[in-house]
């Protein structure tokens, strides 16, 4: 995918014909994603993106495809190019000079009002790099590619987000361009630092002064207006996420939601999901829920908090009771008694191997505690 500056974003896949159709595989490192809604007429093509908006439109050959990856309601279009038989990701040219495995701090737009904090986590191995980048609002995914020489190049396409990031290291210090499809770009720096981590998840949102309580009244998608004052949610644990459909952060925290609700069927314990969608209009909003919930086997509602944009600030506005919405997704935790016990900013997924494992340890325990009084 074409970016900024004339960069490339490459990334791997592949596709089969069988029996009930046309599938596809997308590969970043250890993550496969799998898509299954590809359409075919002549030498046209359309491949949509699971869950997500976005989709893939181009014509093909026998040895390429062209086209565009394309977000509608966003007016957003990349570029697409693809080579058959070529599972190169990025193509080197020199023999490393540096090794980038372990922990690195980072500053992302350091010097400016819009500057962020974030945590490297790679794994070298010769040329290949693995890991991801956590953020104080999530991950930015699978990431893969390799080192060149002095320079680090990474990717991710997971169906949502195209992610480059390009870096040079000289006297131990990486600087680099991290560039969001060909809409966005920012500069980053970051050290070795094997004990650096990020400020705790569990303290950047909270309650404003005068507040005590999660206050609500939003429709699901069948047009109910549902809030935690109805009798389901009366003396039960109750867990509210707020997210959207568009995220993928979101939709690692909505998979294992559905896998712990599987594993732990607790009669005094239930979620509830806060949408925020970007989709234009009240109709696209309620079909992408819809398609998400029919995707993941999702049993608890997620109700349209606002549609036509996902811009936080706004968000808000729907929650004042917080003193801000940083991330997507945000979960609140409330008890029996329906106080607000621990607020937890942005999602650690898989990605982030063992942070994944801890924060899937620290959310059964404390819900445990919880379910307990």
């Amino acid at each position: 995918m074409e970016v900024q500056d004339g960069e490339l974003l490459p990334f791997n896949f592949s596709i089969e014909n069988g029996i009930e159709g046309y599938s596809m595989e997308i590969y970043n490192a250890d993550e496969v994603l799998s898509i299954d809604e590809i359409i075919i007429n002549n030498d046209s093509l359309i491949i949509k993106m699971p869950v997500f908006e976005g989709y893939i439109a181009g014509r093909f050959t026998n040895k390429s495809i062209e086209g565009s990856f394309i977000k509608e309601s966003l007016d957003r279009a990349v570029p697409f190019t693809a080579n058959f038989n070529d599972s190169t990701r990025f193509v080197p040219s020199k023999t490393p000079t540096i090794n980038v495995s372990g922990n690195w701090e980072a500053v992302f737009s350091k010097g400016t009002e819009d500057a962020y904090v974030a945590k490297g986590i790679f794994k070298q191995d010769g040329k290949k790099v693995t890991g991801t980048i956590r953020t104080t609002t999530g991950d930015y995914r699978y990431l893969e590619g390799l080192v060149d020489g002095d320079s680090l190049k990474l990717s991710t396409f997971d169906g949502a987000h195209v992610f480059l990031f390009l870096a040079r290291i000289n006297n131990g210090i990486m600087k680099g361009t991290f560039y969001s499809g060909n809409h966005y770009q920012e500069t980053f720096e970051a050290i070795p630092n094997e004990s650096y981590e990020l400020p705790d998840a569990n303290t950047l949102t909270y309650l404003n002064e005068g507040y005590d309580r999660v206050n609500f009244s939003f429709p699901d998608v069948n047009g109910d207006l549902i809030s935690l004052d109805d009798p389901q949610f009366q003396d039960k644990v109750v867990i509210i996420q707020i997210m959207g459909t568009w995220c993928p952060n979101c939709l690692d925290e909505s998979k294992f939601l559905v896998e712990y609700l599987k594993e732990n069927s607790q009669n005094d314990l239930e979620v509830i999901a806060l949408a925020f969608e970007y989709a234009r209009t009240e109709e696209a909003a309620i079909k992408g829920i819809t398609r998400l919930k029919d995707r993941l086997g999702i049993s608890y509602p997620i109700l349209l908090a606002q549609y036509g944009s996902s811009d936080k600030k706004t968000a808000n506005e729907k929650l004042p009771m917080l003193n801000h919405i940083l991330s997507y997704p945000t979960t609140i935790f409330i008890d029996k008694t329906g106080q607000v016990r621990r607020i937890h900013t942005g999602f650690n997924g898989p990605a982030t191997g063992e942070k994944y494992i801890e924060f899937k340890q620290d959310f059964k325990d404390f819900v445990n505690t919880l379910l307990a009084e």
